[in-house]
């Protein structure tokens, strides 16, 4: 009686519910479900019902002989994907890929490394140079490209700066001929990305144990040694994620060759996605372009799980050092 008295609703509630608290099946029920759903499932939805809807579509045309436009394409099966194998283009395209990847990834790794190095060092009016070095990063291709295709061409600054130092021999059209397009595209591009090498790296060498280094300096190490045998070994995992983020950037490469060179000359700076939009806009054949795109997205998952195995086994061999 008392207890009716005190909880007058608790006990019809209980009753009607076969004596379980509404609090208590509303706790259950929030247990039940997953806490993080509400807040991902609009990139979930953002994903499936929209990216790989895209892939798969690309798929669907990479089979077609198609304009893109016309209502009728033609059903070609996998002829796209024979002749893209016996096209010499994508051959140039994929080896200027790999080739850029190389040389940028190198370079990069060097300058911003040793940018890193100076910087941490105590140097006069460091700040200005931390702000020089990384200034290119925040510069738009689409602002620059008219500079450089200026600066680089056979009546440009630069063949006018080798005149006046004496190096007048070594002007040329430098983005006019195949043999010097592409090492100023890649010499455009280390300008553009080495400042966010430089500071990944200075970052990365923020985190290193200084007693580490002044013991090394006991020792009688000098700054070549304590570079390769201390800062160099710390950062390794820095020049992993930049070797990754070099390779994407390889193999989306558009904007510099295309606003520099457009591609040229003859097809000198041509990559795997100037290829794709030249055939596909250009040339108006997006049957082939898709095929194109997804040979471009396979090499990318094949790269992705090369260095997610990679991260791995560098995973389980330092927990077997431990």
């Amino acid at each position: 009686m008392t207890e009716s008295v005190l909880h007058p609703q608790r006990t019809s509630r209980q009753a009607a519910s076969g004596g379980r608290s509404p609090r208590g099946d509303a706790r259950r029920h929030r247990r039940l479900q997953a806490p993080g759903l509400p807040w991902i499932l609009p990139a979930l939805v953002l994903g499936i019902g929209l990216i790989y809807y895209c892939i798969g579509y690309t798929g669907f045309i990479s089979l077609l002989d198609w304009d893109g436009l016309s209502p009728e394409p033609e059903w070609v099966g996998v002829h796209n994907y024979i002749a893209i194998f016996q096209d010499p283009v994508f051959w140039k395209a994929a080896s200027h890929t790999v080739l850029f990847f190389i040389v940028t990834f190198g370079l990069q790794t060097f300058l911003g490394l040793v940018f890193a190095v100076m910087m941490h060092s105590k140097i006069r009016l460091g700040v200005l140079y931390k702000i020089i070095v990384f200034v290119p990063v925040v510069l738009a291709p689409a602002i620059m490209a008219p500079v450089f295709r200026q600066m680089f061409a056979a009546n440009g600054q630069f063949n006018w700066l080798l005149d006046h130092i004496g190096l007048g021999f070594l002007a040329q059209p430098w983005i006019g001929q195949e043999s010097t397009a592409l090492p100023v595209i890649m010499v455009i591009t280390i300008w553009q990305w080495t400042g966010l090498t430089f500071v990944l790296y200075f970052a990365a060498m923020s985190q290193i144990d200084q007693s580490m280094i002044e013991a090394a300096r006991i020792d009688g190490a000098g700054n070549v040694r304590t570079l390769i045998s201390i800062i160099w070994p710390s950062v390794r995992g820095t020049t992993v994620a930049l070797a990754i983020l070099s390779a994407i950037g390889a193999l989306k490469t558009f904007d510099v060759p295309w606003l520099v060179t457009i591609a040229g000359p003859n097809n000198a700076t041509q990559f795997l996605g100037t290829y794709i939009y030249q055939t596909t806009i250009q040339l108006a054949h997006a049957g082939y372009g898709a095929a194109l795109s997804i040979i471009l997205l396979v090499v990318a998952l094949v790269m992705a799980i090369i260095f997610q195995t990679a991260g791995r086994e560098r995973t389980r061999e330092k927990k077997g050092a431990r």
